[in-house]
């Protein structure tokens, strides 16, 4: 079940969340778009258009319907938007069904559910050595 699912619901209404307990969320709102890069030491949750690099310390949420336009860095990315760069992940990527990704994926795990669009390469590295994630 992907995380965005509308089955997958929090007693709140929001859609749930793996892994975000104890880290700052920072939302960029589906009628926002920022030009410039982004960076927070916890999640960054997309919803809306990101015109340049993010950079999240913990994990990287793209809501479906949310666009970036640049590269992604960070522990842990959960894709169901679009996403124009590369993706890199220290621990995994998951691209859900309604996620599309024009670019490369770096990580050492990777989940693509049916539906869901990469064009570009994967390099999945095993180790922390020179040129792996």
């Amino acid at each position: 079940m992907g995380i965005f699912a509308t089955n997958a619901q929090s007693s709140g209404g929001s859609p749930a969340r793996r892994r975000t307990e104890g880290h700052a969320v920072s939302i960029v709102a589906p009628d926002m778009v920022v030009s410039g890069n982004l960076k927070a030491d916890g999640v960054i949750r997309i919803e809306g258009r990101v015109a340049g690099n993010v950079t999240a310390g913990d994990q990287i949420l793209l809501t479906e319907g949310g666009v970036v336009e640049g590269d992604l860095e960070t522990r842990e990315a959960v894709l169901a938007g679009e996403v124009h760069g590369t993706v890199s992940a220290t621990d995994r990527v998951e691209v859900q069904a309604t996620a599309r990704v024009l670019g490369d994926i770096v990580t050492p795990r990777l989940l693509i559910q049916e539906g869901g669009q990469l064009n570009g390469a994967i390099r999945m590295a095993s180790g922390k050595g020179p040129g792996n994630v």
